[in-house]
């Protein structure tokens, strides 16, 4: 009875080592913030990040131009990967929305908000 305690517990801590191991190796991906700057395209919705940390957004289903898009400012944290928007309403509000960077290159932008819907966007080539 007692080798079977023993061999359970050793069974048990090898698990455990098996699992710490396992999120130990997980590498999260780095993004490099500057890949953000440009026109970003999903269906009718467009973002445009500009390099001084401000863009708009409009959706041409409203029929609504870049001219006439919505102003926010954006923020990139590297280290956590957060891309955070506030959003500049007509009537003095800001709505902050903050999202986690999933995949990032030269043509395709993809990002989760904190319910993990997931959002993709296509470079606009200019």
């Amino acid at each position: 009875m007692q080798m079977k305690r023993h061999r359970i517990l050793f069974l048990f801590l090898q698990m455990t080592l098996f699992v710490s191991l396992l999120v130990s190796c997980h590498d999260d991906p780095t993004f490099d913030g500057n890949m953000i700057v440009g026109k970003w395209v999903s269906g009718t919705e467009y973002y445009r990040y500009d390099a001084d940390s401000t863009g708009a957004t409009w959706d041409t289903s409203d029929d609504v131009n870049e001219d006439e898009g919505q102003p926010f400012t954006w923020s990139f944290d590297e280290t956590t990967s957060r891309l955070t928007l506030i959003h500049q309403m007509e009537m003095g509000a800001v709505i902050p929305k903050t999202y986690t960077l999933i995949a990032l290159d030269d043509q395709v932008m993809k990002y989760k908000d904190n319910y993990d819907r997931i959002f993709e966007y296509k470079r606009v080539n200019q």
